[in-house]
């Protein structure tokens, strides 16, 4: 049997992947924390412990993210454009549009047939467009992050909010709440509002279908909701959209093993 393993390290979360002959095996997310060391380690022996494989069971792990670099056990890695794209096309192979709300920026993709990326923009380096902002929000109301989306589908009137800056977008959602604007509509302007982002970026690219949305982002029905309106299009959603890129580094990972005319050899893990 032939056993690979993707390892996403997110500025927010982690996330690894076991797939083999059959396809996805298991996969684990936790806190990326505030060492990625630390995490990549505790997802690897995590995701070990719940597929019940052994470190001499894995034949070749790839890891992608902004804190690969920072794994202490060998592995290779590949950039997270190529491995967003090829965990969505396993996903989605008809999607030639992927968005991705990830926690540090968003990032809109095209790709071709062979869910290769043709270009790509990635937002500008501001929470605004990511799902981090919306942790903040949470965190301003006082809600579970899990219950933004509920409480947007639930708005009448959403608040319009004047500015683009995470900054400012913060200050003003604190103005609101004590003008006694609803929470639904407070989270219903903020979600339209990063939905506006989102469009922008679509529109430097262009949109074609199908198009498939991903990251942290993609977990809240709320948002997803309001990018698919004012896309006027029908988002594609994976099951655990936080997962996709691990999925795309474990897939070329075992891509890489059964092209390959030699043995794959155990890559000697140690804690």
């Amino acid at each position: 049997m032939t056993h690979s393993i993707g390892i996403d390290i997110g500025s927010v979360f982690t996330k690894a992947l076991a797939f083999g002959n059959q396809g996805i095996i298991g996969y684990e997310v936790i806190s990326s924390g505030n060492n990625y060391r630390d995490s990549a380690k505790e997802s690897l022996f995590s995701l070990l412990s719940k597929t019940g494989l052994s470190q001499d069971d894995i034949d070749l792990i790839i890891a992608t993210g902004c804190g690969s670099k920072n794994i202490p056990f060998p592995h290779h890695e590949i950039t997270e454009i190529a491995a967003q794209c090829q965990g969505m096309h396993y996903l989605f192979p008809l999607a030639k549009t992927v968005i991705e709300v990830g926690g540090q920026s968003s990032k809109v993709i095209k790709l071709n047939d062979n869910g290769n990326p043709v270009s790509f923009v990635i937002s500008e380096k501001c929470a605004a467009g990511s799902s981090r902002f919306l942790q903040v929000i949470a965190r301003i109301l006082q809600v579970d992050f899990d219950d933004l989306g509920p409480l947007s589908l639930k708005s009448q009137k959403p608040v319009t909010f004047t500015t683009s800056c995470a900054v400012f977008t913060e200050s003003e959602a604190i103005s609101r709440i004590a003008e006694g604007f609803s929470m639904e509509d407070i989270v219903a302007g903020i979600h339209n509002a990063i939905a506006t982002k989102i469009l922008n970026l679509v529109e430097r690219i262009g949109l074609e279908e199908d198009c498939a949305i991903c990251g942290g982002g993609a977990k809240d029905i709320g948002l997803v909701k309001s990018i698919d309106k004012q896309l006027d299009s029908h988002l594609l959603v994976p099951e655990e959209p936080r997962i996709t890129m691990s999925l795309g580094a474990a897939l070329v990972a075992y891509k890489k093993l059964t092209s390959s005319s030699s043995s794959a050899t155990s890559p000697g893990i140690s804690p």
